[in-house]
């Protein structure tokens, strides 16, 4: 069993990295394997709409985007981690998923997701909310922990000093790995839900 993280912060060494650690720490002591991608300095373009992804089943800009996408089919959970810049996750990231979850074709139901914020002060529960929709369009599970997943600082030095954050990194870590062995021994003796073909409703007069 193995979760992807993915850090959307450009400081490699910030006050995400920080929550993320703490979250991968919990993960592998309970026998979850864990691969970080590291992306927040890299020159991510957002989606074109030009829907080749349709025939291709990749994303028509080669980039990062692409090289995660099988290691995003072959896991079983995904964290990402955002700073906060204006009370939303950063751009790069979200443009990283946004080219991720629309070009995949593969299906992501079940996969378990968690989103990790970092602010100085505000603005985090409104990134949550906005990370966690990329999961529940997808049929994705969400991990919860013991709150919303935020860990305050300006620094990674500040950030160490959340100790009731890095509690909550560890608690949803732990969260996560129990709902990963869950689901998977539900689908060996269940399988997955029915999916029934999906509904394209345009809301047009």
């Amino acid at each position: 069993m193995k979760v992807l993280i993915v850090n959307g912060s450009p400081h490699t060494d910030g006050s995400v990295s920080v929550a993320l650690k703490e979250v991968e720490n919990a993960l592998n002591q309970e026998g979850i394997d864990t691969e970080v991608i590291q992306i927040g300095r890299l020159a991510i373009r957002s989606c074109v709409a030009c829907k080749s992804c349709y025939k291709t089943g990749k994303c028509a800009i080669d980039d990062i985007v692409n090289e995660a996408a099988p290691k995003f089919e072959e896991c079983d959970g995904l964290v990402v981690g955002a700073p906060v810049y204006y009370a939303a996750a950063n751009p790069t990231l979200t443009a990283f998923l946004t080219r991720l979850f629309y070009s995949t074709r593969f299906d992501k139901r079940m996969k378990v997701g968690a989103a990790v914020c970092s602010a100085r002060r505000g603005g985090i529960t409104a990134s949550f909310d906005e990370l966690n929709k990329f999961f529940t369009i997808s049929g994705m599970p969400i991990a919860s922990g013991q709150y919303w997943n935020g860990i305050h600082g300006n620094s990674a030095e500040d950030a160490k000093k959340d100790l009731e954050g890095l509690q909550m990194m560890r608690t949803l870590g732990k969260n996560m790995a129990f709902l990963i062995k869950s689901i998977a021994l539900g689908k060996k003796e269940y399988g997955l839900p029915e999916k029934e073909e999906p509904i394209r409703t345009n809301f047009i007069n």
